[in-house]
C-alpha cells in the first residue's frame, strides 16, 4: 500500500526497522521499496536499497529493475532531472544477468532518454528490441518521435511513424502531436499539413486516444 501511495518515507522505516529486528527482506519487500522511490523519483534512494538487497545476496528480479528503471526517469531534486545515462548503464547490468528486458524496460527506459534530450538512443532501443524479439508498442514511438521532436531530426520522426505503420502499431494523438511539431521546427510545413490531414481523418483526434489503421496509413510526402 505503500508504495502504490509513493509513501517512499513509510517504506524505507519499514525497511530499516525489519533489519533492527533481524527479520531478513526478501526481493519482494525489497522491490516494493523500490517502486515507492520510483513514484517519488528518488533514484538515490532506490539505488541504495538495490545495494542492500544485493549485501543480503538477494538477487533482483525484472520487477526490481524495472522499478529502479523508471525512477531515474523522474529525477530527483527539483532541477535535478532525469538519469538517462543511468538508466542506459542499468540496461546493460541487465543483459549480463539471466532476465531478459522487457517492453516496460525499454519503455522507461525511451522515456527516460526523450526526457533527457536524447534521441538517438531511442532509436537503437528499437532495433534491440527487435533483436531481443521484444514487441515496441505506442508508448515506445511516441518516446522515441519525442525525442526526435527535442531533437530538430524530423526525418527520423516521420521514419518512425512509417514504422509504426509497418509494425501495426495505432499512432495516437501523442504519435501525431511530436511528429508535426518535429516538421515545423525543420519548416516542412508540406510535412507538418499532411499530418495534420491525416489526424483529422481518422479516429485520432485532441480528445480521443484512437489512431489510423492500415487503411489510414499515412506516407511521407516530399517537402
Amino acid at each position: 500500500a505503500c508504495s502504490k501511495g509513493g509513501q517512499w518515507q513509510q517504506v524505507l522505516s519499514m525497511l530499516q526497522m525489519t533489519q533492527k529486528l533481524h527479520l531478513v527482506p526478501d526481493v519482494i519487500t525489497f522491490s516494493a521499496a523500490i517502486s515507492a522511490c520510483q513514484k517519488g523519483g528518488w533514484w538515490q534512494q532506490a539505488l541504495l536499497i538495490l545495494r542492500m538487497m544485493q549485501d543480503a545476496d538477494l538477487v533482483p528480479n525484472l520487477i526490481t529493475y524495472n522499478a529502479l528503471m523508471s525512477s531515474f526517469e523522474k529525477g530527483g531534486m527539483p532541477g535535478e532531472g532525469c538519469q538517462w545515462q543511468k538508466a542506459v548503464a542499468l540496461l546493460e547490468v541487465m543483459w549480463t544477468t539471466d532476465l531478459v528486458p522487457d517492453v516496460i524496460t525499454f519503455n522507461a527506459l525511451a522515456s527516460t532518454c526523450e526526457k533527457g534530450g536524447q534521441w538517438q538512443p531511442p532509436l537503437g532501443l528499437l532495433a534491440v528490441m527487435r533483436d531481443a524479439v521484444v514487441a515496441a508498442d505506442v508508448i515506445t514511438y511516441n518516446a522515441a518521435i519525442s525525442a526526435c521532436e527535442k531533437g530538430e531530426q524530423w526525418q527520423q520522426a516521420l521514419g518512425l511513424v512509417e514504422g509504426m505503420h509497418d509494425a501495426e502499431i495505432l499512432p495516437d494523438v501523442i504519435t501525431y502531436s511530436a511528429a508535426i511539431s518535429a516538421c515545423e521546427k525543420g519548416e516542412q510545413w508540406q510535412q507538418a499539413a499532411f499530418l495534420l490531414g491525416v489526424m483529422e481523418g481518422t479516429s485520432v483526434s485532441a480528445g480521443g486516444n484512437g489512431g489510423a489503421g492500415r487503411g489510414g496509413k499515412s506516407r511521407k510526402r516530399g517537402g
